[in-house]
């Protein structure tokens, strides 16, 4: 990825911004068409028959599932406008008498090697498929220099607090290789794509390049490949604005702004788990009205 200087490149696609809260707000409006991808579960599967002393079941499998299998096993409804709140707790998921346990879903990006999976679709319907642009949240803590939370570590208080300084002191002699100075610079400074509510630092990449999952770890943002932890775009359009792909840093789904031909595609790939929407379509928490709201759920503070 090519770090790019002029943020005006996405003028057009601000001017196009919708409502907060819309399909619109997060992909641009004025396209013809629109697909709302709903990123995967972690799922474990965990042996119930026994625990250690801390009352821990050892784990069994683990593996992804998608939304309609987890709506599935509880009989609730798949749909475009589906909540992940109303299928799973927030905080906890939603544990199965058979051990199985789903988690939380990835929210702010798609997970890599589905965006690889996608950039097949997107490439057969752009005339510059090695010609995109991705903006990048610039407040993720890789990008600014900071670290996701440490694990706990136990021991004395003395102890464990010596420890967390000097993994903290290690993490950051590390990130000093993973974060090329010219981004961090540009995260701070700018210029940024001031998309509503969200500042993003743009980068040149292709669908070649995307088509890696490993593009993450040889782009300089600050990611360490060894902790499985990763970040994804949350614009992508190619030079001839033929479509957009968004994923809001708060929320679970990805939207594919763009062709007719290029949302059914998307719909008619096994891989991705997506439904048709439109442009004024509400992907906020109360926009699923098909489901009830799971019980001790409140929207409010």
């Amino acid at each position: 990825m090519e770090l790019l200087t002029d943020a005006a490149v996405g003028d057009w696609l601000l001017e196009r911004a919708g409502d907060w809260g819309r399909v619109g707000g997060v992909a641009g409006t004025g396209f013809e068409a629109y697909a709302r991808i709903l990123h995967p579960v972690p799922t474990t599967r965990m042996d119930l028959s026994t625990a250690d002393e801390w009352g821990m079941h050892p784990v069994l499998e683990e593996t992804r599932w998608s939304w309609a299998q987890v709506a599935a096993r509880q009989g609730l409804t798949m749909h475009p406008l589906v909540q992940w709140n109303r299928l799973a707790d927030l905080h906890q998921g939603v544990d199965f008498d058979d051990g199985w346990q789903a988690g939380q879903t990835q929210e702010g990006y798609l997970d890599l090697d589905l965006l690889a999976a996608l950039t097949e679709n997107l490439a057969r319907e752009s005339s510059a498929p090695q010609d995109l642009v991705a903006g990048i949240w610039n407040g993720w803590a890789e990008m600014n220099g900071g670290s996701r939370p440490l694990h706990a570590i136990e021991g004395s208080r003395l102890w464990a607090w010596l420890m967390r300084r000097r993994v903290q002191r290690e993490l950051g002699r590390r990130q000093q290789g993973l974060l090329r100075p010219e981004v961090r610079a540009a995260v701070e400074h700018g210029p940024h794509l001031e998309w509503p509510g969200r500042e993003m630092v743009l980068f040149a990449t292709s669908c070649d390049e995307l088509a890696d999952p490993s593009w993450v770890e040889r782009a300089g943002i600050g990611v360490w490949p060894e902790l499985h932890v990763a970040i994804g775009p949350q614009l992508i359009w190619p030079a001839d604005r033929s479509w957009t792909v968004a994923s809001e840093i708060d929320w679970d789904s990805t939207i594919v702004a763009g062709s007719r031909a290029l949302v059914d595609a998307v719909l008619a790939d096994e891989r991705l788990e997506a439904f048709e929407v439109d442009e004024d379509a509400d992907l906020t928490w109360e926009g699923d009205v098909v489901n009830p709201p799971r019980a001790g759920w409140c929207a409010g503070p």
